[in-house]
């Protein structure tokens, strides 16, 4: 829910989130049924809009209580479904007016792909990341009468449209069922059959070889490219990320494409750059600009990640005109320098103040204040619920 509310606040226009069933997000805190409720609620007071994940790849038990799940998501409101599997297509269709779209796991990479899934009756297709940008001129063209809604940014799996059965084999967990163990990211070596015990391993630099650990994909510096297409639909993949990841990123595409709807659009460096900020395992465009070259090669010679910047604060509460409670995420100190992203403009420095711990007893003032405290503090500027505050590593 905290992320849902951050993503709305720094400027997505929709969200798409996981109940406790038929959803590809077994590691994540996902919605209960009242909880589901509560997001549409909050989401539609303030016009914006929820999509409910049931892009699961069932197996026949996991079928019976999916009609009266869908028939509950009706009731409540949300604003669409995506779907991947033809089956849950088909239990949608038939229990429910819900708008469906369809995932990038149904692999759609052509227009007569696309134009099955509009005469079935689905609202949106979402093209797989697969995908060119002369590939999704085409479908648009051929088939101008439904949504498209394409990747811009966010994690990328070393499958084709994620399908993945390494996790599977190796784990006993299923990629497809939204319980990955993410085996892609692992370290390997090739043992040859004859020689068992005797590691090969295919350098890629002096720490061994991560082949099938993709690069992320961000899209930012081309992203005029791709409005000009007329895609209906920029989409972030968020999943098991933290609020600054996906508030940051939310904020930049928000920027770039409010830039591009004035009309005025010129790309700003700032954009790329605020992004490297957070969490990241590198980037590329992915395959917008057709085959990947050498430079831009869609796999990853690290397993770690790297940013330039740290959450360290959250406010949760405006108090007064300049007084915040913050909701502190990292070890902060009085004194030093900091910087509060707001969901407008450029990050605003402030050098942090004295802070007031607030306990269940006596609040008292304090130098220092460690992760899961509450403190309120004094900050000019005239700032929000729902701002972060930074540090730069």
């Amino acid at each position: 829910m905290e992320k849902l509310k951050m993503a709305y606040h720094y400027g997505a226009d929709a969200v798409f989130l996981g109940g406790k069933m038929f959803n590809l997000r077994a590691g994540s805190h996902n919605f209960s049924d009242e909880e589901l409720k509560e997001a549409v609620d909050y989401a539609h007071e303030m016009g914006k809009r929820v999509y409910v994940a049931l892009n699961v790849i069932p197996h026949n038990n996991e079928l019976e209580l999916l009609p009266d799940y869908v028939i509950y998501l009706e009731k409540i409101g949300v604003d669409g479904v995506i779907v991947a599997d033809l089956g849950v297509f088909q239990v949608v269709r038939e229990n429910t007016d819900l708008a469906i779209s369809v995932s990038t796991q149904a692999s759609n990479t052509n227009w007569r792909s696309v134009k099955m899934w509009k005469d079935l009756g689905a609202r949106r297709v979402v093209l797989a990341r697969e995908i060119s940008l002369d590939n999704i001129a085409e479908i648009r063209a051929k088939v101008p009468d439904i949504e498209l809604e394409v990747f811009v940014h966010g994690a990328m799996c070393m499958s084709i449209s994620g399908r993945c059965l390494l996790s599977n084999y190796m784990t006993g967990r299923d990629a497809n069922r939204g319980d990955c163990a993410q085996s892609c990211r692992w370290k390997y070596s090739v043992v040859e059959e004859t020689r068992p015990g005797e590691y090969m391993p295919v350098y890629e630099d002096e720490h061994g070889t991560y082949i099938f650990n993709s690069k992320d994909l961000c899209t930012i510096e081309i992203i005029d490219k791709i409005l000009d297409l007329g895609v209906d639909s920029l989409k972030i993949e968020g999943r098991m990320k933290g609020i600054y990841y996906v508030s940051n990123a939310v904020k930049m595409y928000r920027e770039a494409v409010d830039k591009y709807n004035s009309g005025e659009y010129e790309y700003n460096p700032k954009w790329l750059e605020e992004i490297k900020s957070t969490s990241n395992r590198s980037y590329t465009q992915g395959f917008y600009n057709g085959q990947p070259g050498e430079e831009a090669n869609n796999y990853n010679d690290r397993n770690s990640y790297s940013q330039t910047h740290q959450l360290v604060a959250k406010i949760e509460e405006k108090l007064g005109e300049n007084e915040y409670l913050l909701a502190i995420r990292n070890r902060v100190v009085t004194g030093e320098t900091l910087e509060i992203i707001t969901p407008i403009g450029d990050p605003r420095v402030i050098t942090l103040p004295k802070m007031t711990l607030v306990t269940k007893g006596k609040d008292e003032e304090v130098e220092f204040a460690n992760p899961n405290s509450f403190v309120k503090v004094i900050i000019e500027g005239g700032f929000e619920a729902m701002d972060m505050i930074r540090r730069k590593m």
